[in-house]
């Protein structure tokens, strides 16, 4: 059995892109799994942006030490740390950006740690679009 994963886009705007991302997991866990690819994003006028600043998150999970959102690039940017419940509004602080690194996509990934059978994560991202 394989974890069954679902990413579903809840509102993709020209100015940002809400995403819930949930997973049942059979207990291998995921790693550097991607789950935004931005090149599948695109604003009324054409435009694709080159990068995703995270402004908000809302996260349950269970039986799963902790879930890690990661900027890829060659050597992933760790975005944020998530375990157990919670909620963080980061837009007064202008969001976590991606710092861009030696070859980042803009692309958003995940990788989980400590992942039972059964466990569980429910992930809803709002992302603002850099152009």
């Amino acid at each position: 059995m394989a974890d069954v994963v679902t990413v579903t886009t809840i509102n993709d705007g020209d100015k940002y892109l809400v995403v819930q991302l949930q997973n049942v997991s059979d207990g291998t866990g995921e790693s550097a799994v991607q789950k935004v690819d931005i090149s599948g994003i695109t604003a009324s006028d054409g435009r694709v942006p080159v990068s995703l600043s995270l402004q908000e998150v809302q996260w349950n999970m269970q039986g799963i030490n902790y879930v890690q959102l990661l900027f890829d690039a060659t050597t992933d940017d760790e975005m944020v740390t998530l375990s157990g419940n919670g909620y963080k509004n980061l837009e007064d602080v202008g969001g976590i950006n991606d710092p861009r690194s030696t070859g980042y996509t803009g692309d958003i990934n995940l990788t989980t740690s400590g992942a039972t059978a059964g466990g569980t994560y429910d992930i809803i991202c709002r992302f603002k679009k850099k152009y």
